[in-house]
Parts: structure tokens; sequence; C-alpha cells
């Protein structure tokens, strides 16, 4: 199973997003998401809760982590949100580097637009890659 990180600063927000869209799309037998920061907060910003909210996806008891070796050891592709130099290497993966603004006390409507820009960039690396869902019916 190929396993993808995301991760940006506080892992609060935009890698938080990206991750719970991926698993909620992804076909699970070929591939799950897991979400880190370089600095985690101590909980997922407030208002990417209520955005997320609105699309039936509840981050409420989502825990940031940090992204450290171990975490990422084994994964296969590493998508980076705007942490910059901070951001590591992970030997043996791939790297993306998606450049979304942090969420963090933006307006609500800003936080639904890179909401929106998230989904858009996870079902395209869904379809590219092969492991969403939809690849899935097609073959049935």
């Amino acid at each position: 199973m190929t396993r993808v990180v995301f991760a940006c600063v506080h892992n609060a927000g935009r890698s938080q997003i990206a991750a719970a869209f991926f698993n909620s799309m992804a076909d699970g037998s070929k591939a799950r998401a897991v979400s880190a920061g370089t600095q985690p907060g101590e909980r997922v910003h407030p208002e990417v809760v209520a955005v997320m909210k609105e699309v039936g996806i509840d981050l409420s008891k989502a825990q940031p982590q940090r992204l450290s070796l171990e975490l990422a050891r084994g994964a296969s592709l590493l998508v980076t949100m705007g942490c910059g130099d901070e951001c590591p290497v992970v030997p043996g993966a791939r790297r993306d580097d998606w450049p979304l603004p942090d969420p963090k006390g933006l307006p609500i409507e800003r936080v639904r637009a890179i909401r929106d820009e998230i989904k858009s960039r996870v079902e395209r690396l869904l379809q590219v890659e092969g492991w969403g869902l939809a690849e899935l019916a097609k073959k049935k």
C-alpha cells in the first residue's frame, strides 16, 4: 500500500484538510495518507474544523503531530504546503509542493476557497496515480 504524507508547519490546517479529503476519496487498499507538521500546533484551527464540517468531514478530534523521519518512513510521496526550508527531505519519497496560504485567522470565505483548492488538488492526485475510489468503480 502506498503511503502519502501531507505536511505543513503547524499541521492545523492545510495538511489536515488534504489528508482528510485523500482518505475519504482514496481506495484504502491502494493508498492512505497521514498529515504532520514541522512545528505542530495544539489543535486544528477552528475555522478549518468549521469549513470541513460543511462538507461532512469532522476534524474536531484530529490532533496535530510532528513530522518525524519515523512518521514519514515508508512514504512514497511527501506533499509539502508552505513549510519551505523547514520541510524535511524524506529519503525514497517523491516530493511535491502545493504553495497554499495558511488558513489560520482568515475570513471564512478564504478558508473555504483554500479547502476547495486542496480538494481539487487531491482529486487530481488520486486520478493521476489511480488511487481513487472512482478508478475502483470503473473496474467493476
